[in-house]
Parts: structure tokens; C-alpha cells; sequence
């Protein structure tokens, strides 16, 4: 059968079997299109409608669906929600801001710094906490610059991505192969595979923005406001929130490379960090009600409709009919790209370990991998989950970032890094 006519099968199968598809691609024209429909829809609206229809249609069983909600996550996502809703209330954020940017006098210098700063902070960091602490310092900044703040939210969202590929925690499905592979240093071998490129393709994402936002680039120089806090009480407990944060990711760090204690989970850290706020903080009722619930509720619709679309074995048998050689570099490049946009990189990743095991890969391929399934995220929105995080609390605080906007530039973007990861790896 030719490839024409196996296309039209399976996308045959796909309108006449398969509702999760279906309305997995329903849920992504919605979000594209939310911008211009009359009827105002959320991006957490759409994504939990999804995953109702599927409850609603028996694709998938309640059962399962209580089952395929990543609970670590969820708690993690919280524990790091509560963390920034202080950050942010007690104004300490934006007095670390200052401390930080107040000597970068021209945009060039502001981004390059937000560039670099947020890519190998989430490389140690990870890239979700990144994505919760930087939105609203990037939206300050771009408000007491006068800058579009479609720029700096890009910036932030690119580099987050782009930087956590650098190290076997910078993201979830990093972790996943690292631990998966069995390898004897972790953030040795990920260093060695995929610094270079990594460095340079952050690069590339200033080049980029340079072009597509040129006129916002001006030669005024760059005037900073000092900060004063607005909760000093609330800041102490920050504060210590986050020197429990930093030193246990450093201990995790430490456990990971040594091959011990791989399991020691991202939520009991986000637990920890958040626990002074929670128990000994005046203003805990309130950081709770201000919460990015959103969000929270549009990971429990994605972990639902993945795991439904998951269930119908539609992309699993798409890789048998094409007879597709997983290993070849340019397929272990462009597919988890593709794939990562429909059933998100960690499933993704997920059916591709057992599968490269088998192939017989060796550590190289497994970089690729790690790779490609992380730099999807920097195509479109939905590609990874710090972008939706970045979107929804730019939306919460009252700014707009796109699909079309996103993918105007993510995807010229991702072409042109798995390009640079393709010369390397």
C-alpha cells in the first residue's frame, strides 16, 4: 500500500473510530482559534470540556481517568503555585527583579540576560518553576519598559524549554530516560551530549525575537525603579521557602548523579518549600483563594483526554503501518516533535524508551531523544506544559499571548534548533 493510501486509511480510522482524537483536535482549534471566536473560551475550559466529552462518551472509564491524573505533578504544580502567589504578594519578586536586571541598560542586554538567566535556571530548577516565578516578573518588566510584553513572555517561554534540555531535571521526560537508561552519571552525560547545542540555540532564540521584534530593540537606554516590599513579614517566609526549595533541589541533584535516590519526587520538595507559607504565614487563606486554580484544572483535563487518546492506540499503530526506522536520525528528531503536540512529550516518550530498547539505541540516540521531545514544546502552546502555565498567568494578569503568535515564531524556531541538535548529535 503507498504512503498516500495508507494516510487516508488511517485518518479514515481516525474520523470514523477514534472520538479522543477527535476531540483532541477539536480542543486544539478551539485554542487556536479562542482569539477571534464571540464566545470567550480558555484555554482550561477547553482542555476540561475535552476531557468531559471522552468521560461522557465511556472512551475512557472513570476509573482510569482517576488513573491517569499525574498526581506528582498536580502536587508539585501546587506546592510551586503557592511558592509564586507569595513571591508575587509580598513584592519580593519584583525587589529580586531589581536586583537582578537593574544594571541591563538596553532591551538587547534585558533579554539576552532573561535568555540565559531563565534557560540555565531551569536546567537546575526546572523548567515549570521557572515558568511560574518568571510570568509575572517578565510582565513588570515589560510594563515599566514600555516593551510588548509578547516578547519577554516568548523569551521566558523559549528559553524555559530550550535551557531544561541541558540537564536530566530540567524536565519531567529527561528524568524519565535518565532513570529509564540506568545511566551511571546523569548530568555528566547530558552536559556532554547537549551543552554546546543548547548554548547555541539559545542564542538562536535571541536572533530570532531580534528579527520578528525589531522595532521593539530601541537605543533608549533602559531606566530601572527601585522595589520596596509589600509584605516584609511575607517575604521572610518567602525567603525561606526558597532556601528550602534551592537546597533541596541541590540535594536531588546530588542523589541523582550518584544513582541514589532517583525517586526522590519533585512534589515532596514543592511541599516542603510551600509548607512555611501554608503553616505559619497570616496570609495563607489568601494565597490559596488566589491561586492559579486554572491551571490546575487544565492539567487534570489534559491528563484525562491524553490517557483516552492513549487508549485508542491510534499513534502507536501509525508508527507500525509506516514501517518507520525510530532510530534514523532525522525520524527520532522530527517524530517526538510531532507527536509530543497530540499525546504531550512524556506519554511520548513514555512509548518510545521500550521501543529504542529494543532497536538496540545507544546513549546518543537517547540524547536525541531527550532533546526532540523537549524542544517540541517551543512549536506550538500545547507542545509543553510550562507554556500553558506561562499563557494562563498572562492571561490572569490581564496580558495576551496567541497560538498564531506563539507559532509564528515557535516554529521557525524548533526547525531551526533541531537542525543545530541534528549537526551535533
Amino acid at each position: 500500500m503507498s504512503i498516500a493510501n495508507r494516510t487516508i486509511s488511517i485518518l479514515d480510522e481516525m474520523l470514523s473510530l477514534n472520538l479522543p482524537v477527535i476531540v483532541l483536535l477539536s480542543v486544539f482549534l478551539l485554542i487556536a482559534l479562542r482569539g477571534v471566536l464571540s464566545v470567550r473560551i480558555t484555554i482550561w475550559q477547553a482542555m476540561v470540556g475535552g476531557a468531559v466529552v471522552v468521560l461522557l462518551s465511556g472512551d475512557i472509564t472513570p476509573y482510569a481517568a482517576w488513573a491517569a491524573i499525574d498526581w506528582e505533578v498536580m502536587v508539585f504544580l501546587f506546592g510551586m503555585f503557592v511558592v509564586g502567589q507569595a513571591l508575587v504578594q509580598s513584592g519580593f519578586l519584583y525587589q529580586l527583579a531589581y536586583g537582578l536586571f537593574s544594571r541591563t541598560r538596553s532591551t538587547d542586554a534585558l533579554v539576552l540576560m532573561l535568555l540565559f538567566g531563565a534557560g540555565l535556571g531551569s536546567a537546575l530548577l526546572m523548567n515549570d518553576t521557572l515558568a511560574i516565578i518568571g510570568t509575572p516578573l517578565v510582565l513588570r518588566l515589560a510594563h515599566e519598559h514600555k516593551l510588548d510584553a509578547r516578547l519577554l513572555l516568548l523569551a521566558l517561554a523559549f528559553a524555559v524549554t530550550t535551557g531544561s534540555v541541558l540537564s536530566p531535571i530540567g524536565n519531567p521526560q529527561n528524568l524519565l530516560i535518565a532513570t529509564q537508561i540506568s545511566l551511571a552519571s546523569p548530568f555528566v552525560t547530558f552536559l556532554e551530549h547537549l551543552a554546546l547545542p543548547t548554548l547555541i540555540n539559545l542564542v538562536m532564540i535571541y536572533l530570532l525575537l531580534r528579527v520578528m521584534f525589531r522595532h521593539e530593540f530601541h537605543t533608549t537606554p533602559l531606566v530601572h525603579t527601585p522595589v520596596t516590599l509589600i509584605d516584609p513579614l511575607l517575604a521572610r517566609w518567602v525567603k525561606l521557602s526558597l532556601v528550602i526549595i534551592v537546597l533541596l533541589i541541590m540535594l536531588r541533584m546530588l542523589l541523582v548523579n550518584t544513582g541514589g535516590m532517583s525517586e526522590f519526587r519533585l512534589s515532596y520538595i514543592a511541599l516542603a518549600g510551600a509548607a512555611p507559607l501554608l503553616l505559619f504565614s497570616a496570609r495563607r487563606g489568601e494565597l490559596v483563594r488566589r491561586l492559579d486554580w486554572q491551571t490546575l484544572a487544565f492539567f487534570l483535563g489534559l491528563f484525562v483526554l491524553m490517557a483516552a487518546v492513549w487508549e485508542s492506540g491510534f499513534f502507536q499503530r501509525g508508527l507500525v503501518d509506516y514501517a518507520i526506522d525510530i532510530t534514523a536520525p532525522v525520524p527520532l528528531l522530527l517524530i517526538p516533535v510531532a507527536l509530543s503536540q497530540l499525546i504531550s512529550n512524556v506519554p511520548l516518550v513514555a512509548l518510545y524508551l521500550p521501543l529504542l530498547g529494543q532497536a538496540g539505541a545507544g546513549v546518543p540516540d537517547f540524547m536525541v531523544l531527550a532533546a526532540a521531545s523537549t524542544i517540541a514544546g517551543n512549536l506550538l502552546i500545547l507542545g509543553a506544559a510550562s507554556n500553558v502555565i506561562i499563557v494562563q498567568s498572562a492571561e490572569r494578569h490581564g496580558s495576551q499571548l496567541g497560538f498564531f503568535t506563539f507559532a509564528r515564531i515557535g516554529i521557525p524556531l524548533t526547525l531551526l534548533q533541531l537542525w543545530v541538535y541534528w549537526l551535533f548529535l
